[in-house]
């Protein structure tokens, strides 16, 4: 079992148009075959606001990539990304945790932005150095409204 501590901010994310979040300190976290078990915050994640960081186009901006039938009221999906569509049926929420704080540890070659990072990057705006692109409850939330999308 290997132990990552890890924070994280994005390169990708200013190609997409996302800003950070505010500076903090990284929550510690371990990855456990792959995926990460426990919640980075200890509090569950609220799926309402997951959906907003996740349609916010200076955020989460995931329908930049992806689609997905509940996002219908949303302009301009990507088609990059997998359809979210069924995306619990498919992860558990150990998995969709790691996906979205690092992708690139999951899926080699991913354009997806590590969520829950900040450092590791190259050519980083100072403004953007040092900061993560969601915050630790944020990506709780994510994961929370991602474990509503079954088929």
């Amino acid at each position: 079992m290997k132990v990552f501590r890890r924070s994280m901010v994005a390169g990708c994310a200013l190609l997409l148009g996302m800003s950070a979040a505010v500076a903090q300190d990284i929550v510690a976290y371990e990855v456990v075959d792959g995926t990460i078990p426990q919640s980075l915050t200890g509090t569950p994640g609220d799926p309402v606001a997951g959906r907003e960081v996740m349609v916010d186009r200076r955020l989460g901006n995931c329908v930049a990539c992806h689609t997905a039938g509940v996002f219908s009221d949303q302009q301009w999906h990507g088609e990059v990304g997998p359809p979210l569509d069924g995306v619990a049926d498919r992860w558990d929420e150990a998995s969709l945790r790691m996906i979205i704080v690092n992708a690139k540890a999951v899926y080699d070659g991913t354009i997806m932005p590590a969520f829950y990072r900040n450092d590791g990057f190259n050519r980083v705006a100072p403004k953007f150095a040092g900061k993560t692109i969601m915050s630790a409850q944020q990506v709780e939330d994510v994961v929370a409204y991602l474990m509503t999308l079954k088929d």
